[in-house]
Parts: C-alpha cells; sequence; structure tokens
C-alpha cells in the first residue's frame, strides 16, 4: 500500500499592498479604490478585515523587545467571528470584509471614502487569512 501527502500552507497576494491614499478631496465627495487579495495556493482560505486593535502599537513594541517579528501593516495575526459584510471606519467603508478564496481565486476588496469633516483622516486595517 502506496500513502503519500504533500504539505503546503496557504499563499496569497495583496495589491495595492499598502498605503491606500485618496489624497485631497472636497468635503462631501466620494471616491472608491480597490484592493486585490489574490489566493495563490493549493487551499482555499478565509479572511477577515478588521479594525487595527488599540493596543497594536503596545503589541509591535512588545514583539520588537522579544525578537519576534513586527506585526505587518496590511497583515494581522488577529481572529474574528465577525461575518458582516462591510466595516465602517471613520469616512472609510470597506466591503466584503470576510470570505472565502478558492485556489487561484481573488476577491476584489472595495474601499469607499466618504469626505466628511475637513481634515486628514486615517485608518489601520488588518487582513487576517486564516490558517497561514
Amino acid at each position: 500500500v502506496s500513502v503519500s501527502a504533500k504539505a503546503v500552507y496557504s499563499k496569497y497576494s495583496i495589491e495595492p499592498a499598502s498605503p491606500i491614499n485618496f489624497g485631497a478631496m472636497i468635503k462631501g465627495t466620494k471616491k472608491t479604490q480597490t484592493v486585490m487579495l489574490e489566493n495563490k495556493g493549493m487551499l482555499k482560505f478565509r479572511f477577515h478585515i478588521l479594525q487595527e486593535p488599540k493596543d497594536a502599537s503596545a503589541l509591535q513594541s512588545k514583539s520588537s523587545k522579544e525578537g519576534e517579528p513586527e506585526m505587518k501593516r496590511s497583515v494581522g495575526r488577529i481572529s474574528s467571528s465577525s461575518t458582516q459584510s462591510q466595516l465602517s471606519l471613520g469616512m472609510f467603508t470597506v466591503s466584503p470584509c470576510s470570505g472565502s478564496i478558492a485556489p487561484w481565486g481573488q476577491q476584489k476588496i472595495t474601499v469607499e471614502c466618504l469626505a466628511g469633516q475637513e481634515g486628514t483622516c486615517e485608518e489601520q486595517l488588518y487582513i487576517d487569512i486564516m490558517g497561514r
């Protein structure tokens, strides 16, 4: 009896990696940009897009001090059971914010900015790839 297996892990790409800059906008106007999340591996994976946790800077400092790799800007180590279709953060709306992608498939993620109050608005998001 011949038995074989191949161990693999999730492979993915995010384009553009970071940052997404909407530039100067007139108050009350709306702009949309897209991010492409692509599964480049042999396994289906699930993803969740989450807001930066309030203690993320503390986690980054702690990781740096302990010799562990720092959390990346666009990919975090946070899991969530959220199944909402969109995430609203200040002037930004992201959709979809969760889903699954088949091997060699891709998901277009829309980031919409509605220029509200005057001034600069900046948010930090994490894309969590489950089982990476």
